[in-house]
């Protein structure tokens, strides 16, 4: 199977990787060349990795990294059986992405969207044929997280879903179809995890460190300071504000003022070097 990546940041690189190591084929798409080439490099420091762990054979590895090719042009991805955007979390952006994705792309090349907050059913709106778009959300980092949310918009045909549901599985994932509903099932759930712990520390009941030393204390295996630091402080601020709207406001959702604060220092997690921790070294 040809599988194509649109957007080469840490999401598309562990999904390719992961398609990669299940013998795919991926064409890897992002505008800025520099981009594709850091993302190359990253992807075959990851596979010597799995080596050196003896997950994977230096044959298989290179074997891999043969599969695997890059494209600043769109028009890259038109021999793609499956389509995976993985970019900025913008429905305008994406619309934009999915209209030139159907344009070049064969008539029966499933579009997906790794989206973790935006409804499937409207990024689909802008398609001539809504029926082979589906969500596949990944969770970071994507080649070792087993699960996988497949997302039925509303005009999702069956044969879509199952054909994801079986790719989820050749990448030896635990697939799980959601309803498309903000947040889907995980991030749903996953944002009172988020949203209390700073809510505790707003209130001064606990320091951040204290928090996430309390909580891997109950069996998670990183706090939620921490994993917003891993994930993107703005990135998880960003989907907690798509899930308030698409829950017209509620307030179990609202945004948190001491993330807003974070992102606007520019403290924005690991990619940074700083986020709510210091990360330099």
């Amino acid at each position: 199977m040809v599988v194509g990546i649109c957007g080469a940041g840490t999401m598309g690189r562990g999904i390719a990787i992961g398609s990669l190591a299940a013998g795919h084929t991926v064409i890897m798409f992002d505008a800025i060349f520099l981009t594709l080439t850091s993302a190359e490099s990253n992807i075959g420091a990851q596979l010597a990795k799995s080596v050196e762990k003896g997950k994977m054979s230096a044959d298989d590895r290179t074997a891999s990294l043969s599969r695997l090719s890059t494209s600043t042009l769109i028009d890259g991805l038109s021999s793609c059986d499956i389509v995976i955007e993985a970019i900025v979390e913008n429905l305008e952006i994406k619309h934009a992405l999915f209209q030139a994705l159907e344009a070049v792309c064969r008539p029966d090349a499933i579009l997906a969207t790794n989206t973790s907050s935006i409804s499937v059913t409207a990024l689909a709106a802008c398609l001539r044929s809504p029926e082979r778009f589906a969500g596949l959300h990944f969770f970071n980092p994507a080649h070792i997280m087993k699960l996988v949310e497949v997302v039925r918009g509303t005009l999702t045909s069956e044969a879509t879903v199952n054909a994801c549901v079986e790719f989820a599985k050749v990448l030896g994932k635990t697939p799980i179809v959601a309803k498309d509903v903000p947040g889907f099932v995980v991030n749903r759930v996953a944002r009172n995890f988020y949203n209390e712990a700073q809510r505790i520390v707003m209130e001064n009941a606990a320091t951040i460190p204290q928090v996430d030393t309390l909580m891997k204390a109950l069996g998670f295996k990183m706090g939620p300071f921490e994993l917003m630091d891993l994930i993107g402080v703005d990135v998880n601020l960003d989907v907690t504000k798509s899930m308030y709207a698409g829950y017209f406001n509620e307030p179990r959702f609202n945004p948190s003022l001491l993330q807003q604060q974070y992102v606007d220092a520019g403290l924005h997690g690991r990619k940074t070097k700083k986020g709510f921790y210091d990360h330099e070294g």
